[in-house]
């Protein structure tokens, strides 16, 4: 028998607290402010997902809390959303010294994270925003300037869902081409929560991976999601 919302709601709680003293990473352990978690409804049909937090979001504990924030707020009200209505999440929980890309170890290490909240969120449509976390939860290499706006159903960790890739905000503030087009492309999201959801994979217990040094040779993590 699943879960009901409350239930999920309350073993979100569970997986925040035990991720709020994650030392997966111990550079990022070491050098964070806070764990970024996510924030939003925990019974969103929709959830977006970025790269990694930056110097606010790592001061405050919570993502897209800068310019690219209110940015992303507007996008919202302009469909009808706000906050209250979706989750929002990143790939990676700790702001990367200097805001340099994550590693691909790091990454590696936070994907249960990520797998966690999408398997008790249980959304309907998921949005990458930017072109890492695209590449990342899609497993393919194909630049966001390609698949901007276009969904298709991917299996990520546990769940099936509708991804579309957006750009990122950040990108958007300073050219005003980027802007219409993510605007654009936000109008896409209402239908996209208007179908049923896509059919689940049979579920499974894996195993979860073992801690992975970030700072291992790259080229021997590659395919992360």
């Amino acid at each position: 028998m699943s879960a009901s919302p409350a239930e999920r709601r309350e073993q979100l709680k569970a997986v925040y607290q035990a991720a709020s003293g994650c030392v997966r990473c111990p550079q990022l352990a070491e050098t964070r402010t806070r764990v970024v978690f996510g924030a939003g409804d925990a019974d969103a049909d929709l959830m977006f997902v970025g790269e990694a937090p930056g110097r606010n979001e790592d001061e405050q504990g919570v993502p897209f809390v800068g310019a690219a924030g209110k940015l992303l707020d507007q996008l919202l009200s302009e469909i009808g959303l706000d906050r209250g209505d979706v989750f929002i999440a990143n790939c990676l929980m700790c702001r990367p010294p200097g805001n340099r890309d994550p590693l691909p170890g790091e990454i590696s290490n936070c994907q249960s994270w990520l797998f966690e909240k999408l398997d008790l969120i249980q959304p309907k449509v998921v949005c990458t925003l930017g072109n890492h976390a695209t590449k990342l939860l899609r497993a393919d290499p194909t630049p966001i300037t390609r698949i901007h706006g276009q969904a298709e159903v991917q299996v990520i960790g546990p769940r099936a869902v509708r991804l579309m890739p957006l750009y990122h905000p950040a990108a958007a503030l300073y050219t005003r081409s980027l802007l219409d087009t993510l605007r654009e492309d936000f109008a896409r999201i209402p239908p996209l929560l208007e179908l049923a959801a896509p059919d689940q994979p049979a579920p499974s217990e894996p195993e979860p991976p073992p801690p992975v040094d970030p700072t291992d040779d790259p080229d021997s993590q590659l395919g992360l999601f």
